[in-house]
């Protein structure tokens, strides 16, 4: 049986990769990280709480239910109510990853927010903080909302 891995298959994969470091299992994206979610000193909980309302409000501006988003993303929805309502709740690694590439989001940057990695870039915590706290996770979407949203989408797209 011979094997044959197309062009077009090489390119999709690669772009899914996106800019991340090229590495293998949980190391790839934080050489420091050990499998264990990092313990948070008093005051880090801001960038777990932007991550949820994060999560919160992509779902809601999609329309869709969590069960939803859940069975879309491929990750469990107990998994997902944790992280939408429990702010130190520590994600899976899987279902940070799952998200970013459903919302196609950098994963590097979204785990960064779940505070799964060690933060890297100051300008990404300081935005995820500023949108906590401009975002109200009830009813529908407000215009301040969808801006907040958008300008932290923009943000946490950017590249390092």
């Amino acid at each position: 049986m011979k094997i044959e891995i197309s062009k077009d298959w090489c390119l999709k994969m690669a772009s899914l990769e996106g800019y991340t470091e090229i590495g293998a299992g949980v190391t790839a994206a934080d050489p420091l990280f050990d499998g264990e979610a990092e313990t948070q000193n008093v005051g880090e909980d801001e960038p777990s709480i932007a991550f949820g309302r994060f999560v919160r409000l992509m779902r809601r501006n999609k329309g869709l239910t969590l069960e939803e988003l859940a069975e879309q993303a491929d990750i469990d929805v107990a998994e997902l109510v944790e992280i939408e309502d429990d702010v130190r709740h520590k994600a899976e690694l899987r279902s940070v990853y799952q998200l970013a590439n459903y919302f196609q989001v950098p994963r590097g940057n979204l785990m960064q927010v779940a505070g799964l990695t060690t933060p890297k870039n100051d300008n990404l915590i300081h935005e995820a903080v500023r949108f906590a706290a401009r975002s109200e996770p009830v009813a529908a979407l407000s215009q301040a909302e969808r801006a907040a949203l958008e300008a932290f989408v923009t943000v946490l797209s950017e590249r390092d």
